[in-house]
Parts: structure tokens; C-alpha cells; sequence
């Protein structure tokens, strides 16, 4: 039985790409209900699928902004008025524009922070839940640089610093809840409409050297980071980082601690 069975989703930026192929993906294995949080309105259009795929009031869509607390805890209350359960969160909203990064880090970490911030209040065993797993969405570039979208690469980095930090015994002891992160590798999405508007300004070639290395890499399908969505949440441990690149099955990536960082010299 997969871990999904007879849960409540929360998922962020759910509405397209990613996220929508999550919200099927997690129906597909039996989730019970989810409410899918986006700022486009197409998130209704899913939400009427899955509820004539899989029954009535299976599905709520609330359209919200990440960057907006009260529109974002109002996902997280109208999710419990309806549904009267939550057992995971997906941080998934994310942009990729270096050129307004004011803008990608408000969504990019402080959403990341507030979503986790919110289901820990939601589903914490401190706050009177049973405990439940969140999933923070960082990225392939997460871990290694990345010259094109430095800024964007930065958010990423500490998207898994942040889900490695809350993944420890102390918040878990406390809150009952498991901290996982994904790292996508090249998806066919829409993160990336325009790649002069997603470099930083005032960088010769910089838009060059972002398509070329973008170029060299392999795009896989949401399908396939949806499908190790669900490989995550049945084998993943708290605190862990995932990657799912190549249109290959996801792994788990094994970060070193400090004592294996020296270098031996000479």
C-alpha cells in the first residue's frame, strides 16, 4: 500500500506543470482528498477533473499567493473546513527570474518557509495534530553551481538547507512531522518562458551561457518526478534530499557532514 493511501495533500503551485502532475499522480495511488493553492485559475479546471475522475469534493482549488499570508493560510483553513484533515504539504510554487529576484526570493524561500511554517501549525503534534510530512521543492542546481540563474541556484541552496535543518531529530520529536526535499533536474515546464527576462541584467552573454547550459541537458517529463514523488514518500527518512534527473528513476543524495569535508593537503 503506498503511503498516499487515505492522506490529505496541500500542494503549492499546483495548478500546473510540477504540481499538477503531483495532484494525479498522488490520486492515481489513492490519496484521499487535496487542495491545490496556485495564483493561476486554471487550478480549477484540475480540480473539476480530479473530483469527476475520482468523486465529488475530492479536490478544492483556492487561488492564492504564496507571498500573501492571509491568502496563503486561508488555503490551509479552507483545506480543514472541507476536509477536516491534512496529512502533507508540498511546497512546490516557484518561479525562476533572476532578473526580478526580489520577487523569486519572497516565493521561492520565504513561501517555502511560510508553507512549512503553517503545516507544522496544521498538522504539528505541538499544535494538537498527528504529525504528517512535508515536501519542499528545491532543484538539481540546488546542489552544484549554476552560472545562468545565480540567484535562483541560491534559493535552491537553501531550500535544502532549510529542509535538512528542520528534517532533525528535534523539530521531529516535537512536531511529529518529516521534512523531504526533491530536486528536479530539467522538466518540461513553463518555468522558464523567456530567458532574457530570467538572467540578471547588466551581464554580456549571460542569457548565452544560460541556454547552453540549460541545452546540455536532458528534459524528462513531470510524469517521471511525480511517479518519484510517490518513491520518496514511501522510502524517504526525515531530512532526506532527492533527485530526479535524466527522465531517470529518482535517488536519494547522500550530503557529507563537515568532518568529511577536508582536504587532505601535502
Amino acid at each position: 500500500m503506498d503511503n498516499i493511501t487515505g492522506k490529505v495533500a496541500l500542494i503549492t503551485g499546483g495548478a500546473t506543470g510540477i504540481g499538477a502532475a503531483y495532484v494525479k499522480e498522488l490520486f492515481k495511488r489513492g490519496m484521499k482528498a487535496a487542495t491545490l493553492l496556485d495564483i493561476h485559475d486554471n487550478g480549477k479546471d484540475l480540480a473539476d477533473e480530479m473530483n469527476s475522475c475520482y468523486g465529488d469534493n475530492k479536490a478544492l482549488f483556492v487561488k492564492a499567493d504564496v507571498t500573501n499570508f492571509e491568502a496563503f493560510k486561508g488555503g490551509f483553513e479552507a483545506n480543514m473546513k472541507k476536509f477536516y484533515q491534512l496529512d502533507l504539504v508540498i511546497n512546490n510554487a516557484g518561479i525562476m527570474r533572476d532578473r526580478t529576484w526580489e520577487r523569486m526570493i519572497d516565493i521561492n524561500i520565504k513561501g517555502t518557509i511560510t508553507g512549512s511554517l503553517l503545516g507544522i501549525q496544521y498538522m504539528g503534534k505541538n499544535h494538537g495534530g498527528c504529525g504528517g510530512t512535508i515536501v519542499n521543492t528545491a532543484s538539481i542546481v540546488g546542489l552544484q553551481p549554476f552560472v545562468g540563474a545565480p540567484v535562483y541556484t541560491g534559493t535552491k541552496h537553501f531550500i535544502i538547507g532549510f529542509t535538512r535543518s528542520m528534517g532533525t531529530d528535534f523539530f521531529y520529536r516535537l512536531t511529529g512531522i518529516r521534512f523531504l526535499s526533491v530536486c528536479p533536474g530539467l522538466t518540461k515546464t513553463q518555468i522558464v518562458p523567456d530567458i532574457e527576462q530570467s538572467v540578471l541584467g547588466g551581464f554580456p552573454n549571460l542569457a548565452k551561457i544560460f541556454a547552453r547550459e540549460v541545452n546540455s541537458v536532458i528534459p524528462q517529463s513531470v510524469e517521471r518526478i511525480a511517479e518519484g514523488l510517490n518513491t520518496m514518500l514511501n522510502e524517504g527518512e526525515n531530512g532526506s534530499i532527492w533527485v530526479g534527473e535524466n527522465d531517470e528513476p529518482i535517488y536519494e543524495v547522500v550530503i557529507p557532514d563537515r568532518k568529511t569535508f577536508k582536504k587532505e593537503r601535502c
